[in-house]
């Protein structure tokens, strides 16, 4: 990324969209391929439509595997708000509206971006290493304090020990997931 491009990047933010139920994924896809026609790579530098972990259902006696939305009608964009980019986002099908009051779109706060897991963070920003105690911020354990053993900055996980009925239990985090403590 060149410098001028990583400079407008650090201008946007990252704002929801409602959609049509089950259109999230057409959606992300839809605004993507209008940024590549119209050029708007300079405004919209990415679209997310958080995933839960894949489940198996039954449907008509077979099974197979989903993946469902974590915020179902609901998509993430980080991008610099103009009115154009508003007027060419909102008339994407299956876009009804931008979450924020009085119909104008509010930039999610960067804690809220961190907890949703919207941007890959490295161990380096959070200062991590192995020995830290962390709190754990996000999932079942949240709110909950263990010392991390192992990070894996590829997948951006890391792994605490927690005390779990007087034990100590190794379990794998999001980076989003811990912070130091």
């Amino acid at each position: 990324m060149d410098n001028e491009v990583q400079d407008r990047s650090s201008l946007a933010h990252w704002y929801i969209i409602h959609t049509y139920s089950t259109f999230e994924r057409k959606v992300r896809d839809d605004i993507l391929q209008m940024v590549e026609n119209n050029g708007l790579q300079d405004f919209i530098f990415d679209v997310v439509v958080p995933e839960k972990d894949e489940v198996i259902e039954k449907a008509d006696g077979k099974r197979k595997t989903v993946r469902r939305c974590k915020f179902p009608s609901y998509a993430f964009i980080k991008m610099i708000y103009t009115d154009h980019v508003y007027f060419m986002v909102t008339h994407i099908r299956g876009v009804t509206h931008f979450v924020g009051l009085g119909g104008k779109p509010e930039p999610l706060p960067p804690e809220e971006v961190r907890r949703m897991g919207l941007e890959k963070i490295k161990a380096s920003e959070l200062g991590l290493e192995i020995g830290d105690q962390v709190r754990i911020v996000s999932g079942a354990f949240e709110s909950y304090y263990g010392v991390v053993s192992k990070i894996d900055e590829e997948q951006g996980v890391v792994e605490v020990i927690m005390s779990m009925f007087g034990k100590p239990t190794p379990i794998k985090l999001d980076f989003n997931e811990v912070i130091k403590a």
